[in-house]
């Protein structure tokens, strides 16, 4: 009977690791935490995408999520290695927990945004290097712009 609930205890793990493997694949996975964000940037020498969003209340953010960051060919980019992605979330239906909230507003003050969405793309040492916004192109379009704007990268 042990080896039986073992079994059955290893098929459920099993089983919630396949299924969140596939759904991290099908999406690009985004860090909260700018400091964390860095320093991975740091450790991998890959620089940043910053992304100041309003997911709830911004029309053209929430399109931005929908026609590109949500797609597969935007997490299958991502997950490549490009860069970091961290997101500024600045909802209005869900309260973000207060660290988080201060240090996204904080950080709308240092990178200077006047509105949402923007993406700044950074250098592990938080010097932006370049900066764009919502585009109405596919997928595919836009992670041809995002190249373009990685050329910017200082030289390491």
């Amino acid at each position: 009977m042990k080896r039986f609930v073992q079994k059955f205890l290893f098929a459920g793990v099993f089983l919630f690791v396949a299924v969140s493997c596939f759904a991290a694949g099908n999406k690009a996975v985004w860090s909260e935490n700018y400091l964390q964000a860095r320093k991975a940037a740091a450790a991998k020498k890959i620089p940043m995408l910053i992304l100041f969003s309003g997911s709830d209340w911004c029309p053209p953010c929430m399109q931005l999520d929908k026609t590109i960051l949500d797609t597969k060919e935007f997490a299958a980019y991502a997950g490549k290695g490009k860069f970091v992605l961290f997101k500024a979330d600045f909802p209005r239906a869900v309260k973000k927990p207060a660290a988080i909230a201060q240090q996204n507003q904080q950080l709308m003050q240092i990178y200077r945004v006047q509105g949402v969405p923007t993406i700044i793309l950074a250098g592990a040492d938080g010097k932006e290097f370049a900066r764009t916004g919502f585009i109405p192109v596919s997928a595919k379009k836009y992670i041809e712009h995002l190249e373009k704007l990685l050329k910017k990268a200082p030289k390491k």
